[in-house]
């Protein structure tokens, strides 16, 4: 790409640092700059047109121009545009999305607390994890265990929990007490002729034991989401999560929920919970939560955590937490009607329908060459790029083969996203029709082809 003089382009490369990119390519070719959106669509300042096949980035469930959310943000803004709830204070819209949110928990919860982003949720799911245990008296049950690839967030802890290399090399992260177990991938990590259920025990197991050397009473809570998101569309094995609960009551450690992504009907279900059976003592929700029209994040916590902070907070005076814009009143007012959209336009049932017609034609791919794995619940999947069949993962990252697949399925007007490891994601609004998805999916093969001949054109692929 060769950046217009006084364009878009050359003023965002000369103003704009932009998050998980390489900053040297962006200095040479600038960024694709997306003017406006209708629907699932979103049109460049060429006015060429995408389908938004990752939801801008996993969020826009409702698409790009749902009036009623921009109709309710403007009545707030118009009756109390901006309100805090430190010291007591609250307002209508935090109070019936608080409401709304614990009614609607796939396991009986308490209260919620509100940020503004699903790292937010996650790092105030840590410090309530801390101060919990020291208003229990267990000062000394501190360490957080999450998994291997797992993505929670980019502030200091939750990216130290996130379990991906580019987000802790030479940020000198993981910090103190954050610790990683394994992926459950059985595509990636299986061990040859280990059943699902063989790795599914395997991986329970190395928790345990895990759990075991750094001692359970120093054990606090550990982390999952239901499908792990940007570290590749990762489907636990059947029976995974079931063994996984089961090693954390018997050690008495929490258990976070993370369903930044998965929350709000994208497995098929309202929560990602309840598609996969989690009894989760906390649960964080972002992304959907508002349709990503506007920054907002929650945490819920049960009855039980819940009186731990009260009886710590009358101890020293105050619950010494909080964010500006926690339960921001714009905000809240638009998250309520995107949960009203929701229920009356039953969106859930309709990913089951559109989702199940999606997952069954990317199946099909299952048999092409440069295709290991393809793996979704709903309207959320992940394919695996191999350079063989007897591959166990993908290409040499220095060939950026999954990158290179969402630039030409750009080129072919669909936007996807190229993970770690060689998987390409696919999370398309909830609005999707059939016919769309259809034609998202034409989309997806043809730049799926293209990655093929470049890849036999370097001599990347392997004899099976």
């Amino acid at each position: 790409m060769t950046m217009r003089p006084n364009s878009l382009q050359a003023r965002d490369v000369a103003a704009f640092i932009h998050p998980y990119t390489n900053l040297k390519a962006h200095e040479a070719n600038g960024p694709l700059v997306i003017k406006r959106g209708r629907g699932i669509y979103v049109y460049d300042d060429d006015g060429k047109e995408y389908i938004e096949g990752l939801a801008s980035l996993w969020y826009a469930s409702l698409g790009f121009d749902e009036e009623r959310l921009i109709e309710a943000a403007t009545r707030q803004l118009r009756e109390l545009p901006t309100y805090h709830v430190f010291a007591s204070k609250s307002h209508e819209p935090g109070i019936e999305l608080a409401e709304r949110l614990v009614a609607m928990a796939p396991v009986p919860m308490s209260k919620a607390f509100f940020a503004s982003s699903g790292s937010e949720a996650n790092d105030t799911a840590i410090k309530i994890i801390w101060y919990y245990h020291n208003a229990i008296g267990k000062p000394q049950k501190k360490k957080i265990i999450s998994r291997l690839r797992g993505y929670h967030g980019v502030t200091v802890a939750t990216a130290s929990l996130t379990g991906l290399p580019a987000n802790h090399r030479d940020f000198d992260l993981p910090i103190h007490n954050i610790l990683h177990t394994s992926c459950p991938s059985h595509f990636n990590f299986a061990k040859p002729g280990e059943s699902e259920d063989e790795f599914a025990t395997r991986c329970a197991a190395e928790l345990e034991e895990l759990i075991l050397r750094e001692g359970p009473d120093t054990v606090a809570a550990f982390f999952a989401e239901p499908i792990m998101g940007a570290g590749g569309v990762i489907v636990p094995p059947r029976g995974y999560f079931q063994k996984v609960q089961e090693v954390l009551r018997r050690h008495d450690i929490l258990f976070v929920a993370d369903e930044v992504i998965c929350g709000f009907g994208r497995t098929g279900n309202m929560w990602g919970s309840q598609t996969f059976d989690l009894k989760p003592d906390m649960l964080t929700m972002a992304k959907a939560l508002t349709s990503g029209y506007i920054p907002l994040s929650a945490l819920l916590v049960n009855e039980k955590i819940y009186r731990g902070l009260v009886s710590q907070s009358e101890k020293i005076g105050l619950f010494g937490h909080g964010n500006t814009y926690a339960a921001h009143p714009v905000a809240a007012a638009v998250a309520v009607e995107t949960i009203r959209i929701y229920e009356e336009r039953n969106l859930v049932e309709h990913v089951r329908k559109v989702g199940a017609a999606m997952q069954a034609e990317l199946r099909k791919l299952a048999d092409h060459p440069l295709v290991g794995e393809v793996q979704g619940e709903g309207l959320i999947a992940g394919i695996q790029l191999v350079p063989s069949k007897a591959s166990r993962g993908g290409f040499d990252p220095k060939e950026g083969v999954a990158p290179y697949m969402a630039k030409r399925s750009e080129a072919h007007g669909l936007i996807c996203r190229g993970l770690f490891g060689d998987r390409v994601a696919l999370c398309p609004p909830l609005v999707i029709t059939e016919a769309q998805m259809h034609e998202m999916l034409r989309r997806f093969v043809a730049a799926l082809e293209d990655t093929y001949a470049m890849v036999r054109e370097k001599g990347l692929l392997k004899a099976a």
